[in-house]
């Protein structure tokens, strides 16, 4: 499991760390049931404090993507156990991402969407996007 940090970026390293696993639980890079390394493992592979690595499996936990046991560690959830309201949510804060990351890179709305729906087309038939 990669996960990369930038110090200097106006987005808090928490959010980063929680929106770079939330997108390997979602894409299945991450499958159900993966023990993620724990808070304090993490923290030090990153060189963060431990509270910035605990937030933001706080936050998986809250959005139902991990769940968290004493001795037992965090782990990836079933993502069918997912409520529709999660659902959404989810697919909410992945256009965000998407849409901030298009904008970086200078692309136009459309080419935006036309890669999304590509990338849909691609899933349904399962032929490369």
């Amino acid at each position: 499991m990669i996960v990369e940090v930038d110090t200097g970026s106006a987005v808090p390293v928490y959010e980063q760390i929680r929106a770079q696993l939330a997108t390997m639980i979602e894409t299945g890079l991450l499958p159900a049931g993966r023990q993620l390394p724990p808070v304090r493992q993490l923290a030090a592979d990153l060189g963060l404090a431990v509270n910035t690595a605990a937030r933001a499996y706080r936050e998986l936990e809250a959005a139902g993507l991990v769940t968290s046991r004493v001795r037992h560690g965090t782990v990836v959830a079933d993502r069918s156990t997912l409520s529709p309201t999660q659902i959404a949510d989810r697919l909410r804060d992945a256009a965000i991402e998407y849409a901030a990351i298009a904008r970086r890179l200078g692309v136009p709305a459309e080419r935006a969407e036309a890669v999304v729906r590509s990338a849909l087309q691609a899933r349904t038939t399962g032929t490369p996007a």
